[in-house]
């Protein structure tokens, strides 16, 4: 009796690798094209870390494949300086739902940030930090996590096509070493602004009103409490103004 096949979960660190092409046109049919950057950042990206030249940030991009073909994909970013890994894309395609490509690939992408942790900053993960679009029904899920921050202030990523508006989403933060039931403000800024400058590659946030309206939200605030799922809809009709 044959087995079932299973999928292959891989690390893509050759930016001439088909599998980018696939991925990237995955993403393309789960995200509006606001919220995607280009096929070329990716390959960029790579051409850098091959070269060595980052210090205290990784990124990686994993697939998972079956009999050949691109059924998900997970990014992420380690930023060292502040001990966060933040989780960029994670899309399975429509096939292969239901199966649990999409927590495996978010499970190896966390082990990736934990090894980054080790060997960047001499310790263990500190969080994972990641976007949700307020309306999606996975968000209820997070915030019934005792681990899980959704932060409330009005977050949003910016405009990565300078053709649209900067995106309204939910920004959450995971702990990993211990439960938080809030976050410091002083801490959120940090996150937010290496988010902006080496994420997002826009060298200078201040410069831009999105950038200083979430700082203005911070302003007067020591920390940042978590949301209840009560607070879901008004905070979906606050960001959607």
């Amino acid at each position: 009796m044959s087995q079932t096949p299973k999928p292959i979960i891989r690390e893509v660190t050759d930016p001439t690798d088909p599998a980018l092409r696939d991925a990237h046109a995955l993403l393309r049919r789960t995200f509006h094209k606001t919220e995607l950057v280009s096929r070329t950042e990716w390959q960029e990206s790579l051409t850098e870390r091959g070269a060595g030249l980052w210090l205290d940030t990784q990124w990686h991009i994993l697939v998972a494949e079956l009999e050949g073909d691109l059924i998900g994909v997970a990014s992420g970013t380690y930023l060292g300086n502040v001990n966060i890994g933040v989780i960029g894309y994670l899309a399975v395609s429509a096939r292969a739902r239901g199966f649990g490509v999409g927590p495996r690939l978010r499970a190896r992408l966390r082990t990736r940030f934990s090894r980054d942790a080790r060997r960047i900053h001499g310790g263990p993960l500190e969080a994972i930090v990641g976007e949700v679009r307020p309306d999606n029904p996975w968000l209820r899920t997070l915030v019934r996590r005792d681990a899980v921050l959704a932060l409330d202030f009005d977050y949003h990523q910016p405009d990565l096509h300078r053709s649209g508006q900067p995106v309204p989403l939910v920004l959450y933060y995971e702990s990993m070493t211990r439960v938080r039931r809030r976050l410091p403000t002083t801490l959120l800024r940090q996150l937010l602004y290496t988010s902006w400058r080496r994420i997002y590659r826009i060298s200078r946030p201040m410069s831009h009103a999105p950038f200083r309206r979430m700082l203005a939200d911070l302003n007067g605030r020591t920390s940042i409490g978590k949301l209840t799922p009560a607070d879901l809809p008004a905070l979906s009709a606050r960001l959607a103004q």
